[in-house]
């Protein structure tokens, strides 16, 4: 057969004549493989199964997919700024001693730096949280995908984020458990690690944890379990703050009890981590005891004496120049002040057990009852207790602060230096000494050199004392002679004075008249004191001083010295001492005898017994102590008396025995000390001196006793400010029985309107001055 026959031969229909070697059903010469590469076909389950080209193509796809995911997020999540919550910080303030007084912010939080924890510390939160925390990167991503896988399934919060990553939740995002904060989280960690250093990163986290009882912050928690600051912290203290930071509610050993084992566990494996990276040598471990913390304390704030203490502390930064209120509100600042605790706590006890116990609720004019305070120690100046009111949350005005209460004789120790330092002489040309005879006479018109003004004071319940010494005017807080005085003076002076000694200058009603005497000037209590301190420390005056040292994020701020200058002279200031300590030994305040100590001081009360005051020191120490009165519903000033169980209220009662209670408690660890006086020439105390009265009932200059003030002398015009005369005569007028009456004649040149009685001896002229 030809090959053109062969060729054309008919195809077997049934593929019997298949080329060798080929499969049913498939194409001659295929042989099961691809035609284009000639690769072998899958089939079956084989066809389900990703060839490794596939796989390798996808891994590569989804490696450039997460690179360009990652380059994006880096690209457009920034470093926001921090949240609200973590820049929050109270101001704290301290007693002298370092212990908290009061917070003022909403959030426990008090920064520092890392240069203030104890390497111990910081090394004790390392082996609890992230013990390759300096070495390692900034995110831990197996760690971060088991995290979000938890959330994910709702298997809930886990553990593993780096020191860095805990950071940024805490100062930059928040606690909300979600992907979408997860994955920021990633990437602020990232770029944050390559801004920042690392102990940039670990001071920031060490300030923004959380460690249970409010305290957010190392410093915060160092405070609320050992009432210390963290410098103070011990290795085994600083275990235990770290062992909080896992779970703080689970190892307060001191809120629940059952919780000591998984505690005390959790300590141990932080101690015992230490020892592993070298941080703690073994032999340090082993005697190491469990910290047991101390009590949980209430919130530190505003209630009892803490608000009026703050208040104060920020008004005297401000008016200082050391920090606005704008500023101090920022918060984070650090505040010591001079404050002793023991002395503090010794005045409120002294107060309760003095007036706060002798309130009734049923008494009406109980509820009128307000208490004042404050102590300076005199040498530096320092205010060491400071008690405004019962409760800042029930009683908001300070009562140590405010000014709108007169402040009775207690000023009149002021007019007696004025006289001192002065030189000053009665209007007939005697000089002014304790020694010196005035008429006492009750309702004596006050004498000028242009004759009788209109102001006529009265004393205490109207009494006559007729011709009395200044020393004994003093111990009687006799009206009728300090209002002539402080016209002898010149009542200009006598405001001189009293500003050098400390009293501001805007104080008001702090006004040039013969009045100024009664203490018709409404200064504070802690104006007083600073006055009163100046007596004590011989005429040496400083500004008080309420703050002792400032701070913030670990940085001090400057704070202006304390200079001194030599207001009055030290016999003037040492010569009214002298004469003040009679007060107390035979005087109206003989209730401070009970501090068992040499004592000077002034009994006050104020128009109408709306307030009384007593005002007095030691060598070591100065302290005011005021009651008043006030309506808490009207706000309105109230009379007094009645209150306490008692007609009335007076400086010798309830405040001079709070005074020596309180003087007594503070000084009980100090040796008495007796004044070092150097007195004016002609001082010393005499006996008091016999009226010599001739025809007419005035004294006769020439007897052996000290005239009386005349008209006559070379006393100074009457200034600005004081009464003018009366529109009646200065030669007419007989007062039978009195001594040195005013007028040429010893008449009275007319009459004056006087006020209400005060106490101690003081009432008021005019109806605007004090009591004593």
């Amino acid at each position: 057969m030809s090959d053109e026959s062969q060729h054309w031969a008919p195809r077997d229909p049934s593929g019997a004549a298949a080329a060798p070697g080929s499969h049913r059903g498939e194409p001659p010469g295929n042989s099961g493989k691809n035609r284009k590469n000639g690769r072998k076909l899958r089939t079956g389950w084989r066809r389900a199964v990703p060839t490794w080209r596939m796989a390798l193509g996808t891994v590569l796809g989804l490696g450039l997919l997460l690179v360009g995911g990652f380059v994006a997020g880096y690209q457009l999540v920034d470093i926001p700024a921090a949240n609200a919550a973590a820049t929050a910080q109270s101001n704290v303030y301290l007693y002298n001693d370092g212990s908290v007084i009061a917070r003022d912010g909403d959030v426990n939080r008090e920064k520092v730096k890392l240069s203030q924890v104890p390497a111990t510390v910081q090394h004790a939160v390392l082996a609890a949280e992230d013990r390759n925390f300096y070495s390692d990167h900034a995110v831990d991503v197996k760690a971060m995908v088991r995290a979000g896988w938890n959330t994910v399934t709702g298997k809930g919060k886990q553990g593993g984020s780096t020191i860095t990553q805990q950071y940024v939740k805490n100062y930059y995002l928040g606690q909300e458990r979600t992907v979408l904060r997860k994955a920021k989280e990633f990437f602020i960690a990232v770029k944050l690690d390559r801004e920042k250093t690392k102990d940039q990163i670990f001071q920031g986290y060490l300030n923004t944890s959380y460690f249970g009882r409010n305290a957010y912050g190392v410093q915060a928690a160092a405070q609320a379990y050992y009432s210390k600051n963290v410098e103070d912290l011990t290795t085994a203290e600083g275990a235990y703050l770290a062992s909080l930071l896992n779970a703080p509610s689970a190892y307060d050993v001191v809120a629940h009890p059952d919780n000591e084992p998984a505690a005390r566990h959790r300590w141990n494996y932080v101690l015992d981590g230490m020892v592993k990276e070298g941080w703690l040598d073994a032999a340090e471990r082993t005697t190491t005891e469990f910290p047991t913390p101390g009590e949980a304390r209430p919130s530190t704030g505003l209630s009892g004496q803490r608000g009026y203490i703050v208040q104060a502390v920020e008004d005297h930064l401000d008016r200082r120049g050391i920090l606005d209120g704008k500023t101090l509100a920022t918060g984070g600042y650090r505040i010591t002040t001079t404050l002793d605790k023991a002395k503090q706590e010794a005045l409120v006890k002294a107060v309760d057990a003095n007036v706060v116990s002798r309130t009734n609720a049923e008494r009406e004019a109980d509820r009128n009852v307000r208490v004042g305070g404050a102590s300076i120690v005199p040498d530096t100046g320092e205010v060491v207790a400071l008690y405004g009111g019962v409760d800042y949350t029930k009683q908001y005005v300070s009562n140590a602060t405010r000014r709108d209460y007169q402040v009775g004789s207690i000023f009149k120790p002021f007019v007696l230096t004025a006289a001192f330092v002065n030189d000053s002489t009665t209007q007939d040309g005697r000089r002014i000494t304790p020694n010196t005879v005035y008429d006492g006479s009750n309702k004596r018109m006050v004498v000028g050199v242009r004759g009788p003004t209109d102001y006529a004071p009265a004393n205490e319940d109207d009494v006559d004392h007729g011709d009395i010494t200044v020393r004994t005017a003093t111990d009687k807080s006799v009206n009728s002679v300090y209002a002539q005085m402080a016209q002898d003076v010149g009542p200009g002076k006598v405001r001189d004075t009293a500003v050098a000694l400390g009293v501001p200058t805007d104080t008001p009603d702090l006004t040039a008249s013969p009045s100024i005497a009664l203490g018709t000037a409404n200064a504070s209590v802690l104006d007083m004191t600073e006055a009163y301190a100046t007596l004590a420390d011989h005429g040496r005056h400083g500004r008080h001083v309420l703050v002792e040292k400032v701070t913030k994020d670990g940085a001090e701020i400057e704070l202006p010295e304390r200079t001194t200058d030599q207001a009055v002279s030290r016999e003037a200031a040492d010569t009214t001492t002298a004469v003040l300590r009679g007060v107390v030994e035979g005087g109206t305040g003989t209730a401070a005898q009970a501090v068992g100590r040499p004592a000077a001081g002034k009994t006050g009360t104020a128009e109408e017994d709306r307030a009384a005051w007593f005002a007095g020191y030691t060598p070591d120490l100065a302290t005011v102590v005021a009651v008043m009165g006030q309506n808490p519903k009207t706000g309105a000033q109230t009379s007094l008396y009645g209150a306490l169980g008692l007609p009335r209220v007076n400086g010798g009662g309830a405040p001079a025995e709070t005074w020596a209670a309180y003087t007594e408690a503070a000084l009980r660890s100090s040796p008495a000390q007796d004044f070092d006086l150097e007195t004016a020439p002609g001082s010393d105390e005499e006996d008091e001196p016999p009226a010599d009265e001739d025809h007419d009932g005035s004294t006769d200059p020439s007897s052996s006793s000290e005239p009386t003030t005349g008209p006559s002398g070379t006393a100074e015009n009457n200034p600005a400010g004081s009464s003018p005369p009366t529109s009646g005569t200065d030669t007419g007028g007989s007062n039978s029985g009195t001594h040195g009456t005013a007028g040429a004649n010893g008449g009275s040149g007319g009459t004056g309107s006087t006020g209400g009685t005060g106490g101690d001896g003081d009432t008021g002229g005019n109806g605007d001055s004090g009591g004593g």
